[in-house]
């Protein structure tokens, strides 16, 4: 896995290759939706977090596990290790691939594919992807963010039909390109892991989509509107946001409705 010419950003967790960094900026970093840090760029390898840091492995439900960074790096999301009859799936990833973590994944059947919500989760997809000689999934709105690699395997339109009934579903607001997936065995009415496309707060009673979080820039509700009627397509009575606080398995389709309801409202009564 040892590679000299490829860099990290410290902020966002992006893999690049170093002839692809343009004035010493992250691409996805100096962006609206993310920052650099006032302290200016700053880069790392996969050598170096690989002596301070692993990856911690928790099972969340039968067959679905969370792969996590600790101590935390950068964003400091988490991934998804899907397992499935026909294949196992990675939903967004994490920039650090450590040997255990490997043998863990290989021992559980390997990856069929990875699956990306935006580009934020990047990370050193390219890495995982040649690990374990799978295709990475990434939606083609979001080309212009994508690096040039044999396993990105860009789609279109409103949702791709993997294996198992999985599906990714293109929401767009956060990203043009930005998606949600569905699986549909790990409760009644199915799953939805959803990134940050819907940010599940901390009291787990309201979902916002925006365009930056960082920065608090919101969606036109006219993007609300669509990415509702959108959501209301699908099934589905559980939703697993980007960190680890973000599992929200009760009253999904309530909470949701409310939430596009005060999404859409620029008038709204604030509650007392």
């Amino acid at each position: 896995m040892e590679n000299h010419s490829k860099k990290i950003c410290k902020a966002c967790g992006t893999e690049y290759d170093s002839k692809e960094i343009k004035n010493n900026h992250c691409k996805i970093c100096d962006d609206d939706r993310q920052y650099i840090p006032e302290g200016g760029q700053e880069w790392t390898t996969h050598d170096e977090l690989l002596k301070s840091r692993s990856v911690q492995i928790k099972c969340v439900y039968k067959n679905l596990y969370e792969l996590t960074i600790l101590p935390s790096f950068a964003i400091g999301q988490r991934a998804f290790l899907i397992i499935s009859e026909s294949g196992n799936i990675l939903w967004d990833c994490i920039p650090l691939l450590d040997e255990s973590t490997i043998a863990f994944i290989n021992s559980k059947g390997g990856l069929k594919g990875i699956a990306i919500s935006h580009p934020h989760y990047y990370s050193n997809m390219q890495t995982w992807a040649s690990t374990f000689n799978c295709p990475v999934y990434i939606h083609e709105k979001d080309k212009e963010w994508t690096p040039e690699n044999e396993a990105i395997n860009l789609w279109n339109g409103e949702e791709k039909v993997l294996w198992d009934e999985i599906k990714i579903i293109n929401t767009g607001g956060h990203f043009a390109g930005a998606c949600i997936l569905h699986v549909p065995f790990f409760s009644e009415s199915g799953t939805m892991f959803c990134g940050d496309s819907l940010f599940i707060s901390r009291s787990k009673r309201h979902i916002a989509i925006m365009y930056s979080y960082p920065n608090q820039i919101p969606v036109p509700v006219s993007e609300i509107k669509r990415i509702r009627l959108l959501l209301e397509k699908y099934q589905f009575d559980s939703l697993y946001g980007a960190f680890s606080f973000q599992n929200l398995t009760s009253d999904v389709k309530n909470i949701l409705q409310k939430s596009m309801d005060i999404n859409m409202r620029q008038d709204w009564d604030q509650p007392k």
